[in-house]
């Protein structure tokens, strides 16, 4: 019965989550801030994992046609947001640094050789919050790619108490996106995730 469920669940749920996240960005009041700029430059892009809700459709704000694939986690809760991603025109790799590593991580460097960019959560798919996984450095730095980091705060919203307190923007409220685009060109692992975290820490929700 639980396989039923999930099964049932896994095709009904990303749909009516895309409704209601599409309805959420159409009702707020939406401002974009480049602290550098971003172009048509191709890049590895990441977000926090709380901020899953709007950076994507921030994503397909900025790149509306740009081909994208995210590393999304084998689980079934990766499931849900696979498939919802696929409804932005994002298309899932499924693995994470935890489980299916190296196969995960072969896909993004084929899907970054065929032009496109790479979505992924440093501190997914179970943190610790804002922990810097290794994976996004790794992409970045050997693939010789720029990250373009996506952030956000908002007057009004709804925290989860799940580890990553997930954020939820009420409805009509005020959102600011932060987008930069930096550069790990020279540097060690342990130092470009330092920095990198330094950089995704400056314009998140606390």
């Amino acid at each position: 019965m639980k396989k039923l469920f999930r099964y049932i669940g896994r095709w009904v749920v990303p749909p009516i989550a895309y409704v209601l996240m599409r309805m959420i960005w159409f009702s707020m009041s939406r401002r974009f801030h480049y602290i550098t700029p971003i172009g048509d430059e191709q890049h590895v892009c990441v977000c926090w994992h709380n901020e899953l809700l709007m950076s994507p459709q921030a994503y397909r704000h900025i790149h509306p046609s740009h081909s994208a694939t995210a590393i999304v986690s084998s689980h079934f809760d990766g499931s849900l947001i696979a498939n919802t991603l696929n409804l932005l025109h994002i298309r899932p790799l499924r693995g994470s640094s935890r489980k299916g590593a190296s196969k995960v991580l072969l896909q993004a460097f084929r899907s970054i050789k065929k032009g496109d960019e790479v979505l992924i959560t440093p501190d997914g798919p179970k943190g610790p919050r804002h922990s810097m996984s290794d994976g996004a450095i790794g992409i970045a730095i050997k693939s010789k790619l720029p990250i373009f980091v996506m952030n956000f705060r908002c007057s009004n919203f709804w925290q989860l108490s799940s580890w990553d307190r997930f954020v939820i923007p009420v409805p009509f409220s005020k959102i600011d996106f932060y987008i930069q685009s930096i550069s790990l060109e020279g540097m060690e692992i342990t130092e470009a995730k330092e920095y990198l975290r330094a950089k995704m820490l400056e314009y998140t929700i606390e």
